[in-house]
């Protein structure tokens, strides 16, 4: 089936009334199917999941846009994780018999919607249209948010004559910050609570994991603190699931941990992941070495119903 996933990321992980609002807003169009809604009040942000086709998910991302920029305010937002506006990141995804080419299309009419209304867009991943020279490191080790400055750099960056938004005004919207809009392939989202209150650790260990800092390839990570669950966190991401499957990733952070005297309390993916990405979890910890796909009922299921419908 041919599909695009849109997975925004906005600004609230607190108010479930709010998220809630959000997240109806995805469900009131015709054609697209919410998968999930992923909340953290310590990053305070969320993240949903959608599915559907081109043109279903750029109305779908419009709707979200609207109810967010109408129930978040930036000026008064809080969070551990880096963020520039309050619909932050939101990349479109070809997941089912799609081009890249055409999710770049609908990154583009997002971008376009979102510069029409006061929003600076920046443009990254394989929707960049920038010059080569220029383009964002996104998935080099450094996040988009943190080159912009983050919300409160933004007025800053604005002014930039070397960077300005690929859409909208070079005006610094308070309420609404500004938005990046980039077409990607899927990135797992895999986050390592460790027993500390110490962040530098967890800072420390994300510099070994991550790319830039000489550790697995396209791997971003970072370290933050989970302040209410008096914890720390090394938050990661990877689009090469193939190379640096889940279990390297969280044996790297224990064995590193472990150096520091901390134990892992526990994990969490974040939002949806490929079915394939679990292969190598049930082979790692069930040494199931001749675990196949084929096993999971599941997927029989699917395979027929798309047989049916040939």
């Amino acid at each position: 089936m041919k599909a695009i996933m849109v997975t925004p990321n906005v600004c609230e992980g607190k108010s479930q009334e709010i998220v809630n609002a959000i997240a109806d807003s995805v469900r009131s169009v015709s054609g697209v199917r919410l998968i999930d809604v992923s909340s953290d009040g310590n990053h305070n942000r969320s993240v949903l999941s959608y599915l559907g086709s081109k043109t279903a998910v750029v109305e779908a991302s419009i709707q979200m846009a609207k109810k967010t920029l109408e129930l978040i305010d930036m000026r008064t937002h809080k969070g551990e994780h880096p963020r520039v506006g309050a619909v932050d990141a939101v990349p479109f995804i070809p997941v089912g018999g799609i081009e890249m080419g055409e999710a770049v299309e609908a990154a583009h009419a997002f971008g376009k919607f979102m510069g029409s209304i006061g929003i600076p867009v920046y443009y990254y991943g394989e929707a960049d249209v920038r010059p080569s020279e220029k383009k964002s490191q996104v998935g080099k080790g450094k996040l988009t948010q943190e080159l912009l400055g983050e919300y409160e750099g933004l007025p800053e960056r604005l002014k930039d004559d070397s960077w300005p938004p690929d859409e909208g005004p070079r005006i610094f919207n308070e309420k609404g910050g500004a938005c990046t809009v980039g077409a990607r392939k899927q990135l797992i989202c895999f986050n390592v609570d460790l027993g500390t209150e110490d962040v530098s650790i967890a800072k420390k260990i994300a510099k070994t994991v991550r790319f830039s800092g000489g550790g697995f390839r396209d791997v971003q990570a970072m370290g933050l603190a989970l302040q209410s669950r008096k914890l720390v966190q090394v938050s990661m991401m990877t689009s090469r699931v193939e190379d640096t499957p889940i279990p390297l990733m969280l044996e790297t952070v224990r064995t590193a941990a472990a150096s520091y005297g901390v134990q892992v309390v526990g994990t969490e993916i974040n939002g949806p992941i490929p079915l394939s990405s679990l292969k190598a979890v049930f082979e790692h910890y069930l040494q199931a070495h001749s675990f196949s796909l084929d096993q999971i009922v599941e997927n029989g299921l699917l395979a027929l119903a798309e047989d049916v419908m040939k």
